[in-house]
């Protein structure tokens, strides 16, 4: 790009980033924050075998969790999986691996990840079947398990207001995740609904700064009325 600024770019161009067995991270909860457009664009291109990082796997038809009922996912870390039956029946099946992690240390360990941290120390599983496979630590004479930092090759956001640099703006609920899933992505992809020149977010509304976002394209928009009937 000949304007190091400007980092809006087509969605067709925003494909290319998007491969079998890539690594993704999605921000979202239970769907509301889960970038449509680029989710749908993923499912487009058919890309497949996917370890998919987020929260949880939204509903069947709606969000990521279409890439779920699609069955292009092969691994999912998040905190719950109940609102997508078809998440539960794959894993039954043995047809998908899932990595259950407490929500508020896998938001931790997006955010490790995002600043650069080797880890965070949590005495929450100690004793139980949640320490199996994790490091313990000992820090003035208490036990805590190291949790591992979460990155992934590509973030994909939904933001309600993206300058051209990328500083963002979230639409009330829809801001959970996505400001933590901006900041620990190799390459970090924003979905916005409306995009304006740089100067024009006052600067107190934005909450990721551009300097986490690498590219920006413009949201299509959903049909939720279809999503729920579906």
């Amino acid at each position: 790009m000949t304007n190091r600024f400007e980092k809006v770019i087509s969605l067709e161009e925003a494909t290319e980033f998007f491969r079998d067995g890539m690594t993704l991270l999605a921000g979202g909860f239970g769907g509301v924050g889960n970038p449509p457009t680029l989710v749908q664009a993923i499912l487009d291109k058919g890309v497949k075998d996917i370890t998919l990082i987020s929260n949880d796997t939204a509903f069947p038809w709606i969000g990521i969790g279409k890439l779920i009922t699609e069955k292009r996912v092969k691994k999912v870390i998040a905190s719950h999986i109940g609102s997508n039956p078809n998440a539960g029946a794959q894993m039954t099946a043995g047809e998908l691996e899932v990595e259950f992690c407490p929500q508020g240390i896998l938001a931790e360990r997006v955010r490790a990840g995002g600043v650069g941290l080797g880890g965070i120390l949590s005495d929450v599983g100690i004793g139980t079947i949640a320490e199996k496979g994790k490091q313990k630590l000992t820090l003035d004479g208490k036990e805590y398990l190291l949790e591992t930092p979460l990155t992934a090759e590509v973030a994909i956001v939904h933001a309600k207001k993206a300058d051209r640099f990328g500083n963002l703006v979230y639409d009330t609920s829809a801001r959970n995740f996505n400001p933590l899933v901006a900041m620990a992505g190799d390459i970090t992809i924003v979905e916005a609904d409306e995009i304006v020149e740089v100067g024009e977010l006052p600067p107190e509304e934005i909450v990721t700064p551009g300097v986490f976002v690498n590219f920006i394209v413009q949201s299509k928009g959903v049909n939720w009325q279809w999503a729920w009937e579906k």
